[in-house]
């Protein structure tokens, strides 16, 4: 085959929209996978998440030999091509990288950072969060293994250092992928406006001069709308921390409770360290930042939770004072918003649903209005804002510059080098 003995690049799927990246790097006998996600199509309505349901709607790719071979599916596409080495990388947990981990066929080996690791491992503790396996039990996660910061995995001929980024996803990260003819560098998801971003930056300098930057570009994919009156303008995560305090400072005697996405792990751990009220979240939150961070935090169950032995029973606040309370505590919602006190805020940071594109976005705010509950919407993008994408590829100055994970990729440039626009299921050879 044409592609034996020189690097390839095969892009599955994540072309033309935002989510559901899978690419394939391929040398010789050795190939690479990242990551393992859906795209997200809430409209879609799917009644299931068969493997052949997803293919036939385009969620994920036809793949050859990469998928639980006990799932019934057929591989009908034109690839004859075999390996002797595989493995599939992970470059953190948010659903579109991630949601079909538990269809990869067992015996490929999937590697994340730790992290990225447990947070998966919690998230899906109850079996709903991933897609689960038709094979086994409630809450299974497929083996992952969890590498350290910047550790090299070798799959034959192929090195892949992992390189944490900044992102809103806790563990993050980019992947170095080295052949003995390319160097390519794949960003995942990034920014330069996180607690780390000093991370993103030490990935600028590490990939210097790549000889491929596949590059995220969520942030160029929207016109530019008017401010939305309903959501505060926010620059920077500590800048939304400010901001929240101000808003738990300006609504003294009335109930506040809050939500966001459980894997920004930093966001709830600063929301706990520095809101001005007791911080309460969810039990399984706050198992998720005493395994992750190290740090516990006041928590509560809903009726018929299960109990987690890993949290500290002193640290329990009932739900029942909770639901009544307007002035001690800041707590975490995510269910039972009918239980709210009416003339109370709820500020939704980044949590589900996200946005106008879910249709249970305009469901959810009208059930608060019923409820009279002020909604105050108080998000901090987890992708470079559009100028920090020009930055970050003037840092490390591609030779070849493929934007993906893009509504719009024609409006990322490349002043170093050469661009290229790929399609779906389309291979090069660089």
């Amino acid at each position: 085959m044409e592609s034996k003995g020189k690097t390839s690049l095969t892009f599955h799927s994540g072309i033309l929209t935002i989510g559901g990246t899978v690419i394939e790097v391929a040398y010789e006998d050795s190939h690479i996978f990242f990551d393992f996600g859906t795209e997200f199509r809430p409209e879609l309505n799917l009644k299931d998440d068969n493997i052949q349901t997803l293919i036939n709607h385009r969620l994920v790719p036809e793949i050859k030999d990469l998928y639980d071979a006990r799932l019934g599916y057929t591989y009908e596409g034109e690839n004859q091509e075999t390996y002797a080495n595989t493995a599939v990388f992970l470059s953190h947990a948010h659903l579109d990288h991630s949601r079909m981990i538990n269809y990869l066929e067992p015996s490929i080996p999937m590697y994340t950072l730790k992290e990225t690791k447990a947070i998966l491992n919690l998230l899906n503790r109850e079996g709903d969060f991933l897609i689960p396996s038709p094979f086994e039990g409630k809450g299974f996660t497929r083996e992952l293994i969890g590498c350290e910061a910047n550790e090299v995995i070798k799959v034959g001929a192929i090195s892949v250092e992992l390189v944490p980024v900044d992102h809103d996803a806790y563990g993050a990260c980019a992947l170095l992928i080295t052949t003995p003819d390319r160097f390519i560098t794949y960003t995942g998801d990034l920014r330069l406006h996180g607690y780390d971003r000093e991370n993103t930056v030490r990935l600028c300098e590490k990939a210097k001069h790549t000889d491929a930057l596949i590059m995220e570009g969520v942030s160029i994919s929207f016109p530019e709308r008017e401010e939305d009156p309903e959501q505060i303008k926010v620059i920077s995560e500590e800048d939304l921390i400010q901001q929240l305090i101000r808003l738990v400072n300006e609504n003294e005697s009335r109930q506040v409770t809050f939500n966001g996405y459980p894997a920004n792990v930093k966001r709830f751990e600063k929301i706990v360290e520095l809101a001005p009220r007791t911080v309460v979240l969810e039990a399984s939150m706050a198992a998720l930042l005493k395994e992750v961070t190290g740090r516990s935090a006041h928590y509560y169950y809903l009726e018929d939770s299960p109990i987690i032995p890993e949290l500290d029973p002193s640290l329990e606040i009932s739900y029942e004072v909770l639901i009544n309370d307007n002035h001690q505590y800041l707590w975490q919602v995510v269910d039972r918003f009918t239980n709210l006190q009416g003339g109370g805020v709820y500020i939704h940071s980044d949590a589900a649903p996200l946005g106008d594109f879910d249709p249970q976005y305009a469901v959810f705010l009208e059930m608060l209005d019923k409820q009279k509950v002020t909604f105050v919407r108080l998000a901090c993008s987890g992708h470079a804002f559009p100028e920090d994408l020009d930055q970050i590829i003037a840092w490390i100055e591609p030779k070849l510059l493929i934007p993906i994970h893009t509504l719009k990729p024609e409006k990322l440039e490349n002043p170093y080098g050469d661009r290229y626009l790929p399609t779906r299921g389309e291979k090069i050879v660089l």
